[in-house]
């Protein structure tokens, strides 16, 4: 029996148990499935030869396209040395990659983003949330140090890089959203500042906005408002999915619960639209969110950057942004640096969520109540979560002999380099320790 079942699939072994089940308890033992296969995952018991084929590779594709989730490592590598041999790139390739060969079973979590569950069963959502939460990896110690004012300072402070906030069905669900609200746009069934389609007369000039909350202004308009929020235009509030993703930031300490959203910009690019060098403006309070959809792509930094012919930039820092991230931009990195997307290479969309000065909101905008109290779920060092990993390395010689196991298993499993998290908890990782050569390329 152990042999018969070590040979078969997961959608066999899965077929085989739910034989007459009705289509809540197919689901119900799908989401039980998820959680054991996660178990074992997070205990360092599963390795990369097990034989398990995952369709998360095959939404990767549907869902990214020609995304470089989908290209070879090598290839990944090549375009890093190209694009950063003139500065600071920062590699994400390790992160991006993790979980990449994950159960064929997507972990929904009740939050009303990848799917709401039909059972009630609020123990069941908590561990699914632990373990979604425990694969957000983060990154906080970018750095560039620029001549300011006669001072060196680190112009990337307060830039932090969460990846895998969102997973690929959820993405999906979200680009469909956003195609829907593009199509309402284009109907006229929007507000009329709400949507806004440029005359492309120019390469890198005229990518698709959506805004809700607020309308922002780049520039003099007609009526000679002056960059900014204007206060007297009128777009459609936030949409619901838009505000789930909200709320799973702050659950998960990536937004503050002191300054939570209450507008965002929806950018859809086609191939050769980006976005100038500038620094955000402080009608928005700091921090600002940025999520990725569709194609990673690469984004600018510096105290000065160079524009080489329309639409191509160069400056000293570029940190890509991969698919399903939230890249949280403050401190020095949203007041010194100016930041700026260079032309795509393929069709991308992103969500900034930006938090409005209380003295500047538009005349007729009113908060929004769901939106208010919202807590984090998860503290910086979470407690012991539901699903127990073994105790601390420093508790005994045994688990530190355990440590080094799991460490050698984690990197095994996802091909990554640097710290792997401590053994008493899921909490958020780190994207470990990384060494910087004299071009600035991660070693």
């Amino acid at each position: 029996m152990e042999k018969l079942l070590s040979s078969s699939s997961d959608h066999e072994i899965l077929n085989l148990l739910s034989d007459g089940f009705c289509h809540h308890c197919h689901h119900l033992l799908h989401h039980r499935l998820t959680l054991l296969r996660n178990k074992r995952k997070l205990n360092g018991t599963l390795y990369l030869d097990e034989g398990l084929e995952s369709s998360r590779d095959i939404r990767d594709n549907h869902v990214n396209g020609s995304s470089s989730n989908s290209e070879s490592y090598s290839k990944r590598n090549r375009k890093q040395k190209d694009s950063s041999s003139n500065g600071h790139h920062f590699d994400s390739s390790s992160p991006e990659s993790l979980g990449s060969k994950q159960s064929d079973f997507e972990l929904w979590i009740n939050d009303g983003i990848g799917g709401d569950s039909k059972f009630g069963n609020e123990e069941l959502d908590k561990q699914k949330e632990c373990i979604r939460y425990s694969q957000v990896q983060c990154k906080k110690d970018f750095s560039l140090i620029e001549r300011v004012d006669g001072k060196s300072i680190n112009v990337l402070q307060g830039l932090e890089l969460h990846t895998q906030v969102f997973n690929p069905m959820e993405q999906r669900k979200i680009v469909e959203c956003i195609y829907r609200l593009q199509w309402r746009g284009m109907q006229g069934k929007l507000k009329e500042r709400t949507y806004s389609k440029p005359k492309k007369w120019m390469r890198g000039k005229g990518r698709v906005t959506i805004q809700f909350g607020c309308c922002y202004n780049y520039a003099e308009d007609k009526k000679g408002n002056s960059p900014g929020i204007v206060k007297d235009e009128e777009v459609d509030p936030l949409p619901s999915l838009f505000k789930q993703m909200i709320k799973r930031m702050v659950r998960w300490n990536i937004v503050p619960s002191t300054c939570i959203p209450d507008s965002c910009i929806v950018n859809i690019y086609d191939e050769g639209d980006c976005i100038p060098p500038h620094i955000d403006h402080h009608d928005f309070l700091r921090p600002f969110y940025t999520v990725s959809f569709l194609n990673q792509c690469d984004i600018l930094f510096g105290k000065n950057l160079q524009a080489l012919s329309p639409g191509e930039f160069s400056g000293p820092a570029s940190i890509p942004l991969p698919v399903g991230s939230v890249f949280v931009i403050n401190g020095n990195g949203a007041n010194i640096a100016k930041h700026c997307i260079p032309s795509v290479k393929s069709k991308r969309i992103s969500i900034t969520f930006r938090k409005m000065d209380p003295k500047k909101v538009p005349y007729k905008f009113l908060p929004d109540p769901e939106l208010e109290g919202i807590k984090p779920r998860f503290i910086s060092s979470p407690k012991k979560p539901v699903i127990e990993i073994q105790q601390q390395k420093a508790q005994s010689a045994e688990s530190e002999s355990e440590y080094e196991t799991f460490s050698k298993n984690r990197k095994k499993m996802f091909n990554v380099e640097g710290e792997v998290p401590p053994l008493n908890g899921i909490g958020r990782h780190s994207f470990g320790k990384f060494k910087v050569n004299k071009f600035g390329h991660m070693q």
